[in-house]
């Protein structure tokens, strides 16, 4: 976190704006928004589509068999009553053969139907699981590729929002509402074509009845779509809240801030809940809606046929009737069916919307063309090795050495030439930093907090890039670095203590994957961790989560030093890195520290200024600028600020 950010960590993890009126105001989208989301329509099809082409061809058959199956049953209905029924009441030797024939014929269409069904549903599953494991893949490993400015300014909880509910919305809309709008359209079309066979006349009444639920479906539909999509944000605000306070429960405890931190949740839970309220009773009235609708219809139908039959008009019979009122059930219930889906449909939009615009986010730049390589001395000039050789080097490209590229030895030799930085325009943090560290050498950073200190380390390992001036690597611009590179010739020591769920020796191992069992023991024991490691009940092996609850808060940090130590890095940064430490642990370690920093450019950030007096040069920052620097006994004696600091009975925050 950057220095003039940290105070304010809680701040930028909030959920975005303050609860009240202005964030409860509901925007205007109703269905003219679906045209306007077509981009993300036609991109979440292809996302669908492209691997799972031969399985969704074969959902789309079985969806068109299946519905001409439903459909041909109704139209069997006339078939069955006018030719077979009516002609046996009236015939003195019936003969049921050709009835028991048709019926069978029928049966089997009707079986291979909920055959067809039953198989579409199952592919469906298959697509819809495999797409959310893609989206979620995909996700993640973009995510990867982001810089730190994004996770700086983007509240956590909000991000797992849309890893846990947006795409869950959108793992219904694929399995459900998706084969539904297909196997609804079909049916449409299928019913259509057998009503319009039977009766032109009773199929424009149909239509009729049909235009005015589709008119309150769009009414009631465009308005429930507003809170909906407006739901799935509160719903983001919420998670983001939860994760705030659960990560900062201890602070919340320590103040007695519940009662605060209940009314903050409060008041985002009722904003959620007024969303989903009114979403979820505008979604649900609809299916009454177009259900009495359609009964309406079935009741006008059954009239305009029943005259028409009595006033012969247009052949119909009974035969004809009956199938007709059982099509025009099969008629409304799609219709139905999209009232009920369009809002799942809407949600799962704007919840893909905020899963694309994740994946749509810019990646980390990086233009860097040197890279660090393994490297061995042949005939007084270094060649590039294939093996590990614990000599490293920078690969620069070059048009005038022996095959394009010379290579400069990794030495940790570190200098800042007029370097400017902002973080936001117009506010300056850093102003004409002018430094240099030689390899071995100690430089130390002291003052007070949003000084500058960490920003300066968060330039050198390009989590943020310069805006003026340069900053060089053994003579090497960073800015033509690899970032990849550049952080594997970095350790860094961060303040807070981040560890995974593993066992120790995994932990200690991130600094370096493939380093060995034995090289991780002996990072343990430069750093004085090993001690503690053995006491616990499986030793390296045990089994931390990546809280590392059941470790101090001094052992955490010992664990993060000798990841550090693993990666064997000719340059580290220790920002307040035995900040956790008590003062006896730090007394402790303070010779695998030195051990550690032998023969190493180090960075180190103060907390306490009585670790930093070897330092080579101690840099008193202030607004940004270095106000002093040189060793500790220059500085004393000069009783400037660095003066007033260590003689003051406080230590640096």
């Amino acid at each position: 976190m950057p220095d003039n950010k940290r105070e304010n960590d809680t701040m930028n993890r909030r959920p975005m704006g303050p609860p009240g009126r202005g964030r409860g105001r509901v925007g205007k989208i109703d269905f003219k928004t679906l045209k306007q989301e077509k981009g993300t329509v036609k991109r979440l099809l292809m996302y669908i589509w492209k691997p799972y082409k031969l399985r969704l061809m074969i959902v789309f058959l079985c969806i068109i068999f299946s519905a001409y199956a439903s459909a041909a049953g109704s139209r069997f209905l006339k078939t069955l009553i006018d030719d077979y029924v009516l002609p046996l009441l009236g015939s003195p030797n019936p003969v049921f053969g050709p009835m028991i024939k048709a019926i069978g014929t029928m049966a089997l269409i009707y079986y291979l139907g909920v055959c067809s069904g039953f198989l579409s549903q199952r592919l469906m599953i298959a697509v819809s699981q495999g797409t959310m494991k893609r989206v979620r893949d995909d996700m993640f490993s973009k995510m990867q590729t982001f810089s730190i400015r994004y996770f700086d300014t983007t509240p956590y909880g909000d991000i797992m929002s849309r890893y846990s509910n947006d795409t869950d919305t959108l793992r219904q809309m694929i399995g459900q509402s998706l084969v539904q709008f297909v196997s609804s359209t079909v049916s449409l079309i299928t019913v259509f074509c057998m009503m319009l066979s039977l009766s032109p006349l009773m199929t424009a009444v149909v239509i009729i009845m049909s235009a005015v639920m589709i008119f309150c479906t769009g009414k009631v539909g465009g308005i429930s779509s507003r809170f909906f999509i407006k739901q799935q944000k509160d719903l983001a605000n919420v998670n983001a809240n939860i994760e705030e306070i659960m990560e900062g429960q201890k602070v919340v405890k320590v103040f007695n801030h519940e009662k605060e931190a209940i009314d903050d949740f409060s008041a985002l839970n009722d904003e959620l809940y007024g969303s989903a309220s009114m979403a979820h009773t505008l979604g649900s009235i609809l299916m009454p809606i177009n259900m009495n609708l359609g009964n309406l219809t079935y009741l006008v139908v059954g009239i305009v046929g029943s005259l028409l039959a009595i006033g012969g008009v247009g052949n119909i019979a009974l035969g004809t009737i009956v199938s007709f009122l059982t099509l025009t059930r099969q008629f409304s219930m799609p219709v139905t069916m999209f009232s009920q889906q369009m809002n799942s449909v809407i949600m799962a939009l704007a919840g893909a919307r905020r899963i694309f615009e994740l994946i749509d986010e810019p990646e980390e730049k990086d233009e860097g063309t040197v890279h660090l390589v393994n490297v061995e001395e042949k005939d007084g000039r270094l060649v590039k090795s294939d093996h590990r050789s614990r000599v490293w080097a920078w690969a620069v490209p070059d048009d005038q050495a022996e095959g394009g590229v010379r290579y400069v030895e990794l030495k940790g030799d570190v200098r800042m030439n007029d370097v400017t930085f902002a973080y936001v325009e117009g506010k300056t943090v850093l102003k004409d930093i002018n430094l240099f560290a030689k390899p071995g050498q100690k430089v130390a950073f002291v003052g007070h907090t949003g000084a500058g200190k960490t920003t300066i380390t968060n330039m050198l390992n390009r989590f943020y890039d310069v805006q003026e001036g340069t900053i060089l690597y053994d003579g090497i611009n960073v800015m033509d670095i690899c970032k990849k590179d550049l952080r594997h010739a970095l350790g860094i020591v961060l303040q807070d203590t981040n560890l995974f769920t593993g066992t120790v020796m995994d932990n200690i191992r991130y600094g370096r994957l493939d380093a060995t069992d034995e090289e991780c023991v002996e990072a343990a024991k430069l750093a004085n961790a090993d001690g503690f490691i053995r006491q616990l009940p499986q030793g390296y092996q045990t089994e931390i989560s990546g809280t590392g609850d059941s470790l101090s808060q001094g052992q955490r940090q010992l664990l993060n030093i000798s990841r550090c130590a693993v990666a064997d890095p000719p340059v580290m940064i220790l920002d307040e890195a035995t900040s956790s430490i008590d003062t006896r642990t730090e007394r402790q370690i303070q010779a695998g520290m030195d051990a550690l920093m032998e023969d190493r450019t180090v960075f180190v950030i103060a907390h306490r200024l009585s670790t930093i007096q070897d330092a080579k040069v101690i840099m008193v920052m202030e607004n940004g600028r270095i106000i002093e620097r040189g060793d500790h006994d220059d500085l004393i004696a000069a009783k400037g600020m660095y003066y007033r600091l260590y003689t003051g009975a406080f230590e640096l925050d």
